[in-house]
């Protein structure tokens, strides 16, 4: 079969195969939308388990990430920190680079660093591979219901081929050159985290003052305050269902990325500093594996405040 970037037609489950690392609880689901299109998939997961419900959609599993990469025209891979990028995707002995046939596509949706996006770009280049950078927000309930906001870097042309793809798990939206998809999400992040300090904050002020925090959140969501993150998180945290579409751990390391950059370029974002400081105390309290409305735990204990709810009679 040839490689999708070798040919003039449109990539197609009679055309393509798809290779997939890391199916966790944004992987899976992603994952779940390719098969049920008809694409070959082929996916490792370090915890086998993991990969275990799309073994039984179909998928075929490997034993590494060159493996996958040996048995598909498109690589993607969504894993936890830079680190597991390096590994998966560039290890010379193990990684998927190192398995992928000219004119294969590599496309790192995990958040990351932009200047590791370069390198794997780079790195993709002098093998007459491509890569792409492309980064997702929408969290695990976009990620299931096929509605994730990708943003992409990399070679346009290259972006615009794997259309048919990622319309499958969202709307792609073409950034910049490599590493410009990570810069976007970094910027994202820092949107979120001050949001949903403001969230928590907010819901906290309520409570201490007597109202009942359902009924003032119903009030606000349609008004300038209403956000995303109400959206998603408000509910939730209102029941104590504090379980993870997006884990503390990543978030923090998300945040921390970002700081890093801002350094770089000389900026100074004190609310992006306050958010990262206030998750990180989650971390310190063995909460990184809660999802991120967990934020609303750091602020309580700081206050010496539990919002429990009881709804108003």
């Amino acid at each position: 079969m040839a490689t999708v970037a070798s040919s003039d037609s449109p990539i197609s489950p009679s055309n393509t195969r798809v290779g997939w690392i890391g199916t966790g609880v944004m992987g899976r689901s992603m994952c779940t939308h390719l098969l049920k299109a008809g694409y070959a998939l082929t996916v490792f997961n370090r915890t086998l388990s993991k990969a275990q419900p799309l073994v039984d959609l179909g998928a075929h599993l490997a034993d590494s990430p060159s493996a996958v990469a040996s048995k598909s025209d498109v690589v993607f891979s969504i894993v936890g920190y830079p680190s597991d990028v390096r590994s998966v995707l560039l290890d010379p002995t193990t990684g998927a680079l190192s398995g992928l046939r000219p004119g294969g596509i590599l496309v790192d949706m995990t958040t990351s660093e932009p200047s590791l996006a370069v390198e794997i770009s780079s790195a993709a280049e002098s093998k007459s591979c491509s890569a792409v950078d492309a980064p997702v927000t929408g969290g695990d309930v976009g990620a299931k219901n096929g509605t994730l906001a990708i943003l992409a870097g990399g070679d346009e042309n290259t972006v615009r081929k794997l259309t048919p793809l990622f319309s499958l798990l969202g709307k792609v939206n073409y950034m910049g050159g490599a590493g410009k998809g990570q810069f976007a999400k970094l910027a994202n992040q820092t949107i979120i985290a001050s949001t949903m300090v403001g969230l928590v904050e907010g819901m906290i002020f309520a409570h201490k003052s007597g109202l009942d925090v359902g009924l003032f959140l119903d009030a606000i969501k349609v008004g300038a305050a209403g956000s995303k993150s109400l959206d998603l998180y408000g509910g939730r945290i209102l029941k104590r269902d504090l379980e993870p579409g997006f884990y503390v751990n990543h978030f923090v390391k998300d945040l921390g990325i970002c700081l890093k950059e801002c350094q770089k370029m000389g900026l100074a974002l004190p609310g992006l500093a306050l958010a990262q400081q206030l998750y990180l105390s989650l971390k310190a309290h063995g909460e990184g594996n809660l999802g991120t409305q967990a934020l609303i735990v750091a602020v309580e204990r700081l206050n010496n405040v539990s919002l429990e709810y009881a709804p108003a009679k």
